[in-house]
């Protein structure tokens, strides 16, 4: 009875023993808890607190220089770049900033982000080439915003150079957004440069007719088309012999934007001024000689 009694007072004794180190071991916890909230609880407070000011006040920045760019008159094609890098500064050294007020180490941050860049740079090794080709393009200055451009089988008014693409307007409304590693790894065509273009416009009439009053009926379209440059002139040619009649050839010069206009527009009104002057297109035809006998 005696052994047993003490084995009951032993079993008590060491489940209070147990107790206590467990509450011990939860207060040490809860202890601990609270010295690492009090200690960087105030911190990450402060580093959000400072995110969110910080991205308004890069906001207002980026705001203040677009204006003061637009003032300034900075080239169209380097506005976007310039405005991309600079937003990309300002974001990392505020990232950089808010790592201090944490409490990460700024050499430690600064090689946490080296190694997320080199992970990116593997990932997306095409984009960075597409990057180097817009830097490139900005340094040769092969086109700029607004000139009229094909590349990639591609014709159109460039909107946009931006870091990794480059933006075109077709003459049919249509946003073409094309890498600019495909632009610098291909054929550029500029066709802004001389600032005008010729427009190539074939038409052909019947052998026997007056060719010198057909040349003269297509000049004074040209002359009074107000789309058709003056400058430089106009000319109608003979362009080749061919099966079925005289290939003349117009060649008159419009600018970039009415390209089109004159291409389609004058081309109807060459048409309809040869038939008014009863000048018929060629038709297919043989000559069949006969031999006596």
């Amino acid at each position: 009875m005696q052994q047993t009694e003490k084995l009951a007072e032993n079993l008590v004794s060491a489940s209070a023993q147990t107790g206590n180190v467990v509450i011990d071991s939860f207060n040490g916890v809860i202890s601990s808890v609270q010295e690492g909230v009090g200690q960087y609880g105030l911190k990450i407070v402060g580093g959000i607190i400072a995110l969110i000011i910080g991205l308004f006040i890069v906001k207002l920045v980026m705001n203040a220089v677009r204006k003061g760019f637009d003032k300034g008159k900075v080239d169209q094609t380097l506005k976007p770049f310039l405005v991309t890098l600079i937003g990309f500064i300002l974001k990392v050294l505020l990232f950089i900033s808010i790592a201090g007020i944490v409490g990460i180490p700024t050499a430690t941050f600064a090689a946490l982000l080296a190694a997320i860049g080199l992970a990116i740079g593997g990932a997306f090794n095409g984009s960075l080439g597409h990057m180097a080709a817009g830097v490139m393009l900005l340094v040769f200055r092969p086109f700029k915003v607004g000139d009229l451009i094909e590349t990639g089988g591609k014709l159109g008014f460039v909107k946009e150079i931006s870091v990794f693409v480059t933006i075109l307007e077709t003459f049919q409304n249509k946003t073409e957004i094309i890498p600019n590693g495909a632009i610098t790894s291909g054929t550029i065509t500029n066709l802004t440069t001389k600032g005008n273009l010729r427009v190539d416009m074939p038409f052909g009439i019947q052998y026997g007719t007056d060719i010198v009053q057909a040349q003269k009926i297509v000049m004074d379209v040209l002359s009074a088309d107000e789309n058709v440059l003056k400058e430089p002139a106009p000319r109608v040619a003979v362009n080749n012999l061919g099966e079925n009649g005289v290939e003349l050839l117009a060649l008159p010069y419009a600018d970039c934007e009415v390209y089109w206009d004159v291409y389609w527009d004058t081309r109807q009104k060459i048409v309809e001024a040869l038939g008014k002057a009863s000048y018929a297109a060629p038709l297919p035809q043989r000559i069949v000689t006969m031999k006596n006998g």
